[in-house]
């Protein structure tokens, strides 16, 4: 051909493949994802027959981070991640030191020098995000207290590890073996200025960009053109998310995330969200079959035990410093093993800082290889680790004592204060949920001026409840000792404000146990859960799309009618 169709070649066969090992693998019941990365596998440099371009590859899947993280975004307000803040931030950073110490004990084993096991340890202490919202959204558990606790924690490593690429070049010159000099006084320089860069980033944004970019947005969509409107979008998504990398330092994925949190003040996000869905998929496959086509399957015949090694901090390790971390924050257990679960895996920025570790000559090529085979086995167990959440949590309930009295334990927020007036627990409502939806219920709860009890897994939501002096406890409302403390057996409705089914089908289960003749309202996203709910629990179901077409009915019936009444 007379010109270059690399890229193309490399799209066609990297999407052909992923659809062919993506069907093949459903079909035998596993995750999609699987597929994938099989496919990568074949068109990568270390099998036999065609290759596709590799730098290529990593620059779609680039593209594919960056539209996910933007999609996060507009559904992820500052409110839900200044919510999780007391958790996630020091758990993320306590589980990164943890992972990394684990790292640098294994890499002394080894006989690795000091610089080489912190490289180690850091790029398996850092996990995918992308890998997590592919799970999340799998799972439908991205808006839940879980989800959000999950996405704040990922984030917070995400900064970090800004933060260490940045610091790695003059750390290796102090004590790897790069050629050049630095002093602690430039460690400290560099420091400030990375952090200098991060907080005028993320202040523009949160003040500048929330009220430019809404703006612009709506500017399109009243041209009317659907093209402009969905080119404005990516190009809000992929130009932000560049040009806070090329004048902040900042990674592709975080820029992306706040190009995504300001466009989600535009009452037009939804539509944006909607608009991109297509691509956002498309290019998360690239992604995934770019990790495939870094992976040297040799490894596995070469190093087995060093790979098991690798995986086994992955997967268990740095997991089970994140359960003991949350259950030491005094959350449930089911939040301590869903981020235990997100944790489980690493990704792209393990990738980036393992690269930069080879090129300055701190990190041994081995070292590299061994990541990218933890990162490819990792990533393909990750959605059977999630599967095992439900069974894990029954079994350790069961058999602990210490996990019962971590969970149960002595927690003032896990019970109602002993001041409050009998008459307020008797023929009150049970509120599942204070997120937008249980927000505004309760306000209308107020309004009326009739009691109720809120059950929210946020801490810090609570506390702000009880300041306000709102009765509320602190837990997972599917368990039965929160619906308990909530005084579920003298209440007169349950009201579930919560999208997941799953948990919502376990709080009408104990609710009904508890409390046979109490009235339920269930929330629901699909009409055939809200049948299926209707069919075998006989509780009242209200479907979003349905009531916000009950609602456009009325308006414009009551309109109708105000225009005859004008005409008579």
């Amino acid at each position: 051909m007379p010109h270059s169709v690399e890229l193309i070649t490399t799209i066609a066969a990297a999407l052909g493949l992923a659809l062919i090992f993506g069907f093949i693998a459903v079909r035998l019941r596993l995750p999609a994802l699987v597929g994938y990365l099989l496919a990568g596998i074949v068109i990568g440099p270390f099998t036999p027959g065609f290759v596709a371009d590799t730098a290529l590859a990593g620059q779609l899947a680039e593209i594919g981070v960056m539209l996910l993280m933007f999609g996060v975004g507009l559904h992820f307000s500052l409110d839900d991640l200044l919510s999780v803040k007391k958790i996630a931030l020091p758990g993320a950073v306590v589980q990164i030191a943890v992972a990394t110490a684990m790292g640098v004990a294994l890499a002394s084993w080894w006989g690795w020098n000091l610089m080489a096991g912190i490289v180690f340890g850091l790029s398996l202490s850092v996990a995918s995000t992308v890998v997590l919202l592919k799970a999340l959204e799998s799972l439908g558990a991205l808006a839940t207290p879980n989800g959000r606790i999950a996405v704040g924690w990922l984030i917070v490593e995400d900064l970090v590890m800004v933060m260490v690429l940045v610091l790695l070049p003059p750390l290796a010159q102090v004590f790897g073996n790069t050629p050049g000099t630095a002093s602690g006084h430039s460690l400290l320089a560099t420091l400030a200025i990375t952090l200098g860069e991060v907080a005028l980033f993320i202040g523009l944004m949160l003040v500048g960009g929330r009220r430019f970019f809404p703006w612009l947005l709506w500017q399109v969509a009243r041209t009317g053109s659907r093209e402009l409107f969905t080119l404005c979008v990516v190009a809000a998504a992929l130009g932000i998310a560049y040009g806070s990398s090329v004048l902040f330092g900042v990674s592709f994925a975080l820029g992306a995330f706040f190009a995504g949190m300001v466009l989600r003040e535009s009452a037009l996000s939804y539509r944006a969200a909607e608009e991109t869905l297509p691509l956002r998929d498309a290019f998360a496959v690239l992604f995934f079959v770019s990790v495939g086509m870094l992976f040297d399957p040799s490894v596995l015949l070469a190093q087995p035990l060093q790979v098991l090694a690798v995986v086994a901090i992955i997967v268990f390790g740095k997991s089970l410093a994140a359960f003991l971390l949350v259950l030491a924050f005094r959350y449930p257990l089911n939040t301590a093993l869903t981020v235990s679960a997100s944790l489980a895996q690493i990704g792209e920025f393990s990738f980036i800082l393992a690269g930069l570790g080879v090129m300055l000559g701190v990190l041994p090529a081995e070292g590299q290889s061994l990541i990218l085979a933890g990162a490819l086995i990792s990533i393909a167990l990750n959605p059977l680790v999630f599967t095992v959440i439900e069974p894990a949590q029954t079994w350790i309930r069961a058999r602990s004592k210490l996990a019962r009295k971590l969970e149960q334990r002595d927690d003032p927020l896990a019970e109602l204060p002993s001041d409050v007036t009998p008459h307020t627990l008797t023929g009150h409502i049970v509120l599942g949920g204070y997120g937008r939806v249980g927000r505004r219920i309760a306000e209308a709860l107020d309004a009326q001026g009739q009691p109720y009890v809120v059950a929210e897994q946020q801490r810090e939501e609570v506390e702000r409840l009880r300041t306000r002096g709102i009765h509320a406890v602190v837990g997972d409302a599917s368990e039965p000792a929160v619906l308990i403390q909530a005084h579920i057996a003298r209440a007169l409705m349950l009201v579930i404000a919560i999208p997941d089914a799953f948990q919502a089908r376990k709080m009408i289960e104990i609710a009904r146990t508890l409390n046979p003749r109490i009235h339920i309202l269930v929330r629901s996203h699909c009409e055939d859960e809200a049948a299926l709910l209707r069919r075998e629990q006989s509780v009242d179901v209200l479907v979003g799309e349905r009531e916000l077409a009950n609602s456009m009915v009325r308006h414009v019936s009551e309109c109708v009618k105000e225009q005859a009444e004008a005409h008579v």
